[in-house]
């Protein structure tokens, strides 16, 4: 994720807002980031986006979305394939100390708002068992 201008890593963060975030999520994909477009629907619970992302070469993306999930396998494979900012971003997205110092001592700015905007995102969320579609 370090290789986006950091105008389009706040584009990908703007698609976790209450107000406006389909307006960034449409303006990613019109202008050539669908893999930001697709990792922002898969962390939102699209096992399609999931699937699009395996198909078109950013497993690294999928795997971030499972390590946000606390799925082992996938801050094993992210650690595996040397994708440490990713594995220390999906714990800073869940709140771990230590991994929000390191973002915050390596001056990733742009990472810590991230991480509060997926946090924030997620904990907006609610589950309703009763809306399970079968």
């Amino acid at each position: 994720m370090l290789d986006y201008d950091p105008k389009i890593l706040l584009a990908f963060g703007q698609t976790f807002s209450e107000e406006g975030g389909e307006g960034f999520y449409k303006w990613l994909l019109k202008n050539g980031y669908p893999e930001l477009a697709a990792l922002s629907s898969s962390i939102r619970g699209s096992t399609e986006a999931r699937d699009w992302l395996m198909k078109n070469n950013y497993p690294h993306f999928a795997a971030l979305d499972g390590a946000i999930d606390k799925k082992a396998d996938a801050f094993a494979w992210l650690r595996s394939y040397k994708y440490d900012l990713l594995t220390v971003f999906a714990e800073a997205i869940n709140g771990k100390r230590d991994a929000v110092e390191f973002l915050r001592k390596h001056d990733m700015k742009i990472f810590m708002h991230l991480a509060n905007m997926i946090k924030n995102y997620r904990e907006r969320q609610t589950f309703d068992y009763h809306k399970i579609h079968f």
